[in-house]
């Protein structure tokens, strides 16, 4: 296998408020150099590239340019509306004698190495894997969000923070059948020429890279078990657990001369 590796970074990161989440502290190393690191060392990868914000691409291959040099890993810029722009602009430049491209998630830096190992071992033999765990809550698909008015309670207005007390709430609209429902992870891992195929459809609207590979109608896409640990940064909540996950303290619980 000679694999190449695309982590997409270009998202705004909305949920994550005004901090650069994948600058966040995890045990001395960036976030986004912690996931590189899962993919770096490994003997199947030949190539990796990060498709980074193209607004602020300067900047980013300022912080991290020279890292992501020592790991073999080059820099595009990505898309600026939808995620398929980010993964083409970063296909392109793949080399042709890579024989499996794997996209993750520059956000994912918790995965366990033999998750990875798993999906890439089964990638020898199909041409399209994703991990995927399955949904265990019960589901419900709502309508859109509004708010409930309390501005008359007494008591917030004599405050002056009726503001504060607003709800905001949706009404249930149907539980969904969870049966045979999977929640899907990266890394998703293809034959080149598969994932290549895919992208030089017309439609490319997709949420996942595994879509694409559906949406061509003759590529069967095959689930593995994913991993609880595998979760992807969101919001920064999702910091201490990453942390938890990963045995790493925060820059607070080290030595100042420690710390990044």
């Amino acid at each position: 296998m000679r694999l190449a590796v695309i982590f997409p970074a270009a998202g705004k990161s909305e949920r994550f408020g005004e901090r650069d989440k994948l600058s966040e502290d995890l045990g001395g190393r960036p976030l986004l150099m912690r996931t590189i690191d899962l993919f770096a060392k490994r003997d199947e990868m030949i190539f990796g590239v990060v498709a980074a914000p193209p607004d602020t691409f300067d900047q980013f291959k300022f912080r991290y340019g020279d890292g992501l040099a020592l790991q073999g890993v080059t820099c595009v810029p990505g898309g600026r509306v939808d995620r398929w722009e980010t993964v083409k602009n970063a296909l392109d430049v793949i080399p042709d004698d890579c024989t499996h491209i794997a996209v993750h998630d520059a956000a994912r830096p918790c995965t366990p190495p033999e998750l990875i190992s798993h999906v890439l071992r089964a990638a020898e033999h199909l041409p399209a894997v994703v991990p995927a765990m399955r949904i265990a809550s019960t589901l419900k698909r709502v309508g859109e969000e509004t708010e409930v008015d309390e501005s008359d309670d007494p008591i917030a207005a004599i405050l002056g923070d009726a503001d504060t007390h607003k709800l905001k709430t949706s009404t249930v609209i149907e539980t969904v059948d969870r049966t045979g429902l999977v929640e899907v992870q990266t890394p998703q891992v293809f034959h080149a020429d598969v994932l290549r195929r895919a992208y030089a459809q017309d439609d490319l609207s997709s949420t996942d890279d595994a879509s694409l590979i559906e949406r061509l109608g003759d590529v069967p896409v095959h689930v593995v078990p994913g991993d609880p640990r595998n979760i992807k940064i969101t919001t920064p909540a999702d910091i201490p657990l990453a942390r938890a996950i990963l045995g790493v303290r925060g820059p607070q619980g080290r030595a100042i001369h420690k710390r990044f």
